[in-house]
């Protein structure tokens, strides 16, 4: 695979991964508030799984690629800034949090299972429809350019 290739459909791969973590996350959490134990199990070891692929892919873009610059100005450009910032400080969280509740699954510790829940749930939510709206406004809505050494003064690069 060459950069430019990478360029093209790994954003779009990383914003799919994003798509079905989210799906899977709210499947899991109805299935648990049904009791259906089983299938939330299910779903979220299918969330882990694809936000793992999701990491994998997104570093790999990153690695080919580099950064994108975001070419929106104005009050849009605050918006995506805040959504990013955010974006990028959750995100850091959710492996910690996930690998932690899978621990606390493993060891049959569900008092701490379902206490972290609460706060893991939102988190990894947010971070997976967040992840698709930056590739949207970044990719779609505002396209931006690869990022290197001659970037623009200003511009703002982005995960993918």
């Amino acid at each position: 695979m060459n950069a430019m290739d990478a360029a093209v459909w790994l954003p779009t791969v990383n914003a799919v991964l994003n798509t079905l973590a989210t799906l899977l996350l709210v499947a899991g959490w109805v299935f648990i508030r049904r009791g259906q134990w089983r299938a939330h199990r299910a779903a979220m070891i299918g969330a882990f799984a694809v936000s793992t692929l999701f990491l994998v892919c997104y570093l790999t873009y990153h690695w080919l690629v580099g950064h994108v610059a975001f070419t929106g100005q104005g009050i849009v450009r605050t918006v995506y800034l805040t959504i990013l910032l955010t974006h990028i400080l959750l995100a850091v969280t959710v492996p910690v949090l996930a690998v932690t509740m899978f621990v606390f699954a493993v060891r049959g510790r569900w008092d701490a299972h379902r206490r972290l829940g609460r706060v893991t749930m939102p988190i990894w939510l947010y971070v997976s429809v967040t992840g698709v709206v930056i590739y949207l406004m970044l990719y779609h809505f505002y396209p931006g350019r690869p990022a290197g050494p001659t970037m623009e003064r200003g511009a703002v690069a982005a995960p993918g």
